[in-house]
């Protein structure tokens, strides 16, 4: 037993040390406060209805009226039942937020090293390496939550993909089934396609080895062991996949059916997102060397150059207050790539990437081969555009690719590789498997490569760059050429105090390597030293971005939006209806009413095509049938009024003609001009009881349709018709999931109008009812509870078993 705790102890005393480390940088947190999260207050706007109906239901919605005019909330943070990977998710998530990522970040890195079986002072080393990169903590800043959350658990589903390459399949198999299990939980299945392609390269690289060392058998058997565990890990999330997976053929993601754009012309038909929305965010090729110096190309849009800047002068120069000066300086727009928008570098750091190249010339074997593997595919890949050839054979290629924007993001993966083949550039060091003279050679070589390079750019910077930004002729029009100059001085003021800052973080590292080899220090001073470069390297960049300026009272977070005059006017109408809200952005409508607006990566592509067609146009014809009864504008001298639109269609009504057209192009563009209260166009669909119908409908003054109970998953109707007739529902279609009853006898709905629902009902008095009831869910969660059973039952067994086999050991 004393040798157990004497075992665990210093695996425990680096947990808490975890612990304090991530609660230090958000220390904020400790007082109830909380990040200002662009992205979060996007989601807590799209949201608010579905967390409203929970609050006072206790039921969950899969659907929202609250954004889109109608979308399921897959999304937007459904919970599903019998997800129980999730319940573990939540418990390693202990600390408060922000700072239970970055403890995620550090614990998943450290198992990795561990597995790899690296000291555990290394280890820790690593995982402050990779915890601190400048990228992993921006996202937490800007609010992409799920990012990191995946993230954080891509070493843990490498661990155990290498524990089972290792032959030890038990572990090997019940950690891949834990990492990713709680990989999928994340639900952002594009950093988890993107370590799939990392898993690729590992693949590739093992099994040249296993041919070469002539291990194939059990190469294959590792890959039957993993490919269990996977398939076990997809069944514990089995409902969001399925619900995802079924969603995204409608979303944004999925094909559209149109083979023209708004003005007619042809357009490119695809079966995932368009390149050049893909490719928006490519990395540039110079923006390469961010990794090493961070602010190399000026940083982040928003750069805070201080008073004693151009900038500062310039404003000033403009007729600014030495206080309004001051505040622009704090924004100055010092990113001079090619991107639209970057917040911040995604930084490596410098130390690290010193550790990296030594590693190169030290560390052999496979281990290197699918880290440098990885570390090329991922630079490669996030140029996106600017290696056309590249992206193009990936996106019209390679499954899956094209569902996936901002390629640039793919970095996570070398954010992964570089410091983990950076400490075993250290554990070589440490080692005697290479003699004196090889680690004093690689050492030089290294100082000469990092330093070489930082020189040069110092020396050179003015010959090689002009440091114009893309946006720069917009200021130059807007505050004159001595603007400009201003932001040139300043972006090469950042230029050149970063590099040397580089510089002397390089000596240093350089210095403390060949202090060693001169037997000067102890290996654990060592590792003290590079712990202390790394904290000061990294977190010196990260608080330029995120710090504790950063946090506000939770109550600003959890409650973002403020109700304006005309949000308080329109609340005061207690019927059913929709907003379109011109004025307030894209989520805080959703906040307040049913909204025409949104803010969400995967929409339903319908909607998304008849908002670009009509409804951003203000086409009143679109907006009547989408029961947008008003509208929120801004006069000419920018005061904010409510248009109420007395012409809208209401929530249903009958029509007189039912027209049938050929294709989706057709129908979209008849809603120009569509006399849509009275005349409705569908394309036949392939299934339904299109039979039925007919092409026009006798209709009286007395016949009625009203909508008497509205909830996001239920809609109640009453209807009076003396003749059979159709009626068209100023709902969103979608097939799969919304069941229609007519006096509770369930019947079917087709789609009108590119994106309504619309029904045939018999004559005389009726109750109609849509429920939002997806048979996904309910499979889906059977076989969640199904594996989730399964795989607790495997794991008390592979615990017994490996008790039972260390004690055989121990007794022999």
């Amino acid at each position: 037993m004393q040798f157990s705790i004497k075992r665990i102890l210093p695996h425990i005393l680096i947990l808490i040390g975890f612990v304090v480390l991530s609660l230090a940088y958000f220390n904020p947190v400790l007082q109830g406060k909380q990040l200002f999260q662009s992205d979060i207050m996007q989601y807590i706007g799209m949201s608010k209805q579905q967390k409203d109906f929970k609050a006072q239901t206790g039921e969950e919605t899969y659907w929202t009226n609250g954004a889109f005019a109608g979308m399921p909330t897959y999304q937007l943070g459904a919970k599903y039942p019998h997800n129980y990977i999730k319940k573990l998710d939540l418990a390693l998530r202990f600390l408060p937020k922000y700072a239970d990522y970055l403890f995620l970040y550090l614990l998943g890195f450290y198992i990795l090293l561990l597995v790899l079986k690296v000291d555990f002072k290394l280890a820790a080393l690593g995982a402050i390496a990779f915890g601190f990169s400048t990228y992993l903590i921006i996202i937490l800043g800007v609010g992409h939550n799920s990012k990191a959350h995946a993230i954080a658990y891509m070493p843990l589903v490498l661990s155990g993909i290498l524990l089972t390459f290792q032959k030890q399949y038990i572990k090997g198999f019940l950690l891949t089934v834990v990492g990713m299990g709680l990989e999928l939980v994340a639900n952002h299945f594009q950093m988890t396609y993107y370590l799939m392609l990392l898993v690729l390269v590992l693949g590739i690289v093992y099994l040249i080895d296993a041919y070469k060392k002539k291990v194939l058998t059990h190469y294959f058997k590792s890959i039957g062991v993993l490919v269990v565990a996977v398939i076990l890990s997809i069944a514990l999330n089995a409902t969001n996949i399925l619900a995802t997976q079924e969603y995204v053929k409608e979303s944004t993601r999925g094909k559209s059916e149109l083979t023209i754009n708004v003005d007619g012309s042809l357009k490119e038909v695809t079966s995932g997102l368009d390149k050049d929305y893909i490719t928006q965010f490519s990395y540039g090729i110079w923006e390469t060397f961010n990794l090493f110096i961070p602010r190399f190309m000026g940083g982040g849009n928003g750069e805070d150059v201080g008073k004693d800047s151009a900038t500062y002068d310039a404003f000033r120069k403009l007729g600014a207050t030495t206080t309004q000066a001051a505040e622009q300086a704090k924004h100055a727009p010092m990113y001079w790539g090619d991107q639209p928008i970057v917040e911040a570098p995604a930084y490596v750091g410098a130390v690290i990437l010193f550790l990296f190249i030594l590693a190169l010339f030290l560390v052999k074997g496979r281990l290197k081969w699918w880290l440098i593997g990885g570390t090329i595919m991922s630079l490669l890949l996030s140029y996106g555009k600017n290696i056309g050839f590249l992206t193009d054979f990936f996106i019209d290629y390679v499954p899956l690719y094209n569902k996936f924007r901002a390629v640039s993001s793919i970095q996570v993966i070398l954010e992964l590789c570089i410091p983990a083949l950076a400490v075993f550039g250290l554990v070589r060091l440490f080692n005697n498997f290479e003699k004196k003279e090889e680690k004093f050679k690689a050492l030089k070589y290294t100082t000469g490569i990092t330093a070489g390079l930082a020189i040069v750019f110092l020396l050179f910077k003015s010959s090689l760059f002009d440091f114009a930004g893309i946006n720069d002729d917009y200021y130059r029009q807007s505050y004159g050429q001595p603007f400009v100059d201003a932001l040139i001085k300043d972006r090469k003021a950042l230029y050149a105090s970063d590099t040397i800052r580089t510089l002397v973080l390089v000596l240093l590292s350089a210095g403390v390597i060949f202090m060693f080899l001169r037997e000067k220090l102890k290996e654990h001073w060592v590792i003290v030293a590079f712990t202390v470069l790394l904290l000061f390297d990294l977190i010196g960049v990260d608080r330029r971005y995120v710090n504790n300026d950063d946090f506000i009272s939770a109550i600003q977070v959890n409650k973002p939006f403020q109700a304006n005059e005309a949000d308080k006017e329109i609340l005061k109408d207690t019927s059913y209806y929709r907003v379109y809200d011109l004025v307030s952005g894209r989520s805080k409508p959703s906040y307040f009413h049913n909204s025409l607006n949104g803010y969400n990566a995967v929409e339903l592509k319908r909607y998304r095509e008849v908002f670009d067609w009509y409804i951003s146009r203000n086409n009143i014809n679109v907006l009547n049938m989408f029961n947008t009864k008003y509208i929120i504008a801004q006069d000419k001298d920018g005061s904010v009024f409510t248009y109420n639109n007395d012409s809208n269609n209401g929530a249903a009504w009958f029509i007189k003609e039912l027209k049938e057209v050929e294709s989706a192009n057709e129908e979209i563009k008849q809603l120009d001009s569509l006399d849509n209260k009275n005349i409705a166009v569908y394309v036949k669909p392939e299934i339904g009881l299109v039979e039925s119908l007919s092409n026009t409908y006798t209709l009286d003054s007395l016949a009625s349709i009203k909508i008497v109970k509205h909830q996001p998953n239920y809609l109640k109707y009453e209807s009076n018709n003396s003749n059979d007739g159709f009626a068209v529902f100023s709902e969103v279609y979608y097939g799969n999931g919304w069941k229609t009853f007519i006096d509770g006898n369930e019947t079917s709905h087709i789609r009108v109008n590119y994106t309504l629902r619309g029904m045939l009902i018999p004559k005389g008095n009726h109750t109609i009812e849509f429920k939002f009831d997806p048979d996904v869910v309910k499979t889906g969660s059977a076989i969640a509870l199904a594996s989730s059973l399964i795989f607790g039952l495997l794991f008390l067994g592979g615990l017994f078993y490996e008790f039972k086999n260390s004690g055989r050991k121990s007794r022999d």
